[in-house]
């Protein structure tokens, strides 16, 4: 006997949201400045600018913005507002770890399980 599908919109139901934080660097010293030229090796390019479930940070040689970028799972129900809040605790964690501090952050959430795809038509 199989068990009852479960309906759209249940609390189990997870989506997967690739979410892009936006922010102003705000560093408190030089050794957080060096900390940031040290890493723009890593974070400055297109190789940077990936969505993973760990974060990717990218920014410039100019060490005013950068953009972090995620893509993770949340409860639909509880939809783009908790994964940008994941998506900032992660970016919390990344900057803690290496010691660097930002301004205030404006984020971009996009919902792939609802998100419309255009194909083009043949013919």
């Amino acid at each position: 006997m199989s068990s009852p599908a479960l309906p759209t919109g249940s609390q189990n139901e997870r989506h997967t949201y690739r979410v892009t934080l936006r922010g102003v660097w705000a560093p408190r010293d030089e050794a957080e400045r060096e900390t940031l030229r040290a890493g723009l090796a890593e974070a400055d390019g297109l190789g940077a600018m990936r969505f993973t479930p760990d974060g990717s940070l990218s920014y410039d040689r100019t060490l005013k913005a950068f953009s972090f970028r995620v893509e993770l799972r949340s409860d639909a129900e509880d939809g783009e507002e908790m994964a940008a809040a994941l998506a900032e605790e992660r970016l919390e964690h990344v900057l803690r770890e290496r010691g660097l501090h930002c301004g205030e952050l404006r984020a971009a959430v996009t919902d792939l399980d609802t998100m419309k795809v255009n194909r083009k038509r043949r013919g």
